[in-house]
C-alpha cells in the first residue's frame, strides 16, 4: 500500500477515534453498528484473510449463498474456476486502495442466475502495519435488475405502440390526401407541392420539371366493357406513375382524365427522358379485364422551371400548352415546351 493510502487509512481512523471519544462510545461500538446495519440491509459480509483468500468470518446469509459453512475455505471451495479467477483479482485490487471498491459478479443458484454488487475494503491492522484482512460486502441486485429489465421492456412496447400509432396517423392522414382510383395525390398536395418547389429553386437558383399527362381516349372496346374497364385503366396508369416517380417526386389526379408530375430538380431533358420511358410503358402495359386486353396510351407536355417558365402561372401554361401539342398530333406522344430566350437589354 502506497505512503498516501496508508495517511488516508490512519486519517479515517483518527477521525472515528475522534467521534467516538467526543461521544463517550465504547471502543466495540462501532463494530456493533457496522453489523447490525449490514444484517438490517440483507447484506451478504464475510471477512477474508488477504494472503490465503480463507474465510475468518462470515454470516448466515453469506453461508446461505455458498451453500456450506465457508469459514475456513476459500472461494475455490464454492464457485466457479472463472468466477474464482475475477473474485480473487478484485480481492487483491482492493488491498492496496484505500477507498471502497466495487465489482459486480453472477452467480447460478439453482435455476436462477442471480447478479451481485461487491464491495471489498481492507481492514486497517492494529499495529498500523500491512492490513492483512479484507472485508467484503455482497448486496443481491437481482430484483432490482429484473426490475429495471421490465421497466426497460414496458418502454420499449411503450414506444414501439406510439409509433406505431404514429405511422397510423401518417398513412390515415396520407390516405385522405389521395385518390383512391389510382392511389396519387389529389389537387390540394400537387398545389401545395407545386408552391414549394417554385420557393425552393428560386431561392436555390436550380431547376425542376412539371409533366401535364392525359390519359387519351380509350378504345371502343375498352369503352364497351363500362365503367369497371374505365376504373382498371386508371388503377393501371396511378402504379405506373408512382413507380416511375421518386420519394421527393408528386404524382397527382388532377381531374378525370388529367394527372400532374413534379420532378424536383430535374432539368427538361432528364425530365423528358424519363417521361418517355413512362409513355412506353404505357402504351405496352396489359391490362385485362374478361379476357380483353385493355390497353391505353397517354399524352404530355414538359415543361421546366425556370428555362420554359418564370412564374407558377407561366410553367402550368407552358405544360398545358406542350400537352395540347401532344394531343394535336394524335396523342401517345411526349411534347416538350419551348424555352423562352429572354431579350438582351
Amino acid at each position: 500500500m502506497t505512503d498516501s493510502n496508508q495517511l488516508a487509512l490512519s486519517a479515517r481512523a483518527e477521525h472515528a477515534g475522534g467521534l467516538a471519544l467526543a461521544l463517550g462510545l465504547a471502543p466495540e461500538a462501532w463494530g456493533v453498528v457496522l453489523l447490525t446495519l449490514i444484517e438490517r440491509a440483507d447484506a451478504l459480509f464475510a471477512i477474508k484473510e488477504a494472503a490465503s483468500g480463507r474465510y475468518v468470518n462470515v454470516n448466515a446469509r453469506m453461508d446461505a449463498l455458498a451453500g456450506r459453512p465457508l469459514v475456513g475455505l476459500t472461494d475455490d471451495d464454492w464457485v466457479p474456476p472463472d468466477l474464482v479467477t475475477a473474485l480473487r483479482t478484485a480481492d487483491q485490487s482492493a488491498m492496496v486502495q484505500t477507498v471502497p471498491q466495487v465489482s459486480e459478479h453472477r452467480i447460478d443458484d439453482g435455476d436462477v442466475k442471480r447478479e451481485y454488487s461487491v464491495t471489498r475494503l481492507p481492514l486497517a491492522a492494529r499495529d498500523g502495519g500491512t492490513p492483512r484482512f479484507l472485508a467484503v460486502l455482497w448486496l443481491d441486485l437481482t430484483s432490482q435488475r429484473q426490475q429495471e429489465s421490465q421497466l426497460q421492456l414496458a418502454l420499449s412496447q411503450l414506444e414501439a405502440q406510439q409509433q406505431a400509432a404514429e405511422a397510423q396517423r401518417r398513412e390515415a392522414q396520407d390516405q385522405s390526401l389521395r385518390d383512391r382510383a389510382t392511389g396519387l395525390y389529389q389537387r390540394g398536395h400537387f398545389d401545395d407541392q407545386l408552391r414549394r418547389e417554385v420557393d425552393l429553386s428560386s431561392r436555390e437558383h436550380r431547376e425542376f420539371a412539371m409533366v401535364s399527362v392525359a390519359l387519351d381516349p380509350l378504345s371502343e372496346e375498352a369503352l364497351a366493357l363500362g365503367s369497371e374497364a374505365r376504373l382498371r385503366v386508371l388503377e393501371a396508369l396511378g402504379r405506373l406513375l408512382r413507380s416511375n416517380t421518386r420519394a421527393m417526386d408528386a404524382s397527382c389526379r388532377l381531374s378525370e382524365d388529367r394527372f400532374a408530375v413534379l420532378l424536383s430538380g430535374v432539368g427538361l431533358a432528364t425530365a423528358h427522358s424519363r417521361m418517355e420511358g413512362l409513355r412506353r410503358q404505357c402504351a405496352t402495359q396489359i391490362v385485362m379485364l374478361n379476357g380483353h386486353d385493355l390497353g391505353f396510351t397517354v399524352s404530355m407536355g414538359v415543361a421546366s422551371f425556370p428555362h420554359t417558365a418564370h412564374s407558377q402561372d407561366e410553367l402550368l401554361s407552358a405544360a398545358d400548352a406542350a400537352l395540347l401539342e401532344a394531343q394535336r398530333r394524335g396523342g401517345n406522344h411526349v411534347t416538350l415546351a419551348s424555352i423562352r430566350f429572354e431579350p438582351k437589354g
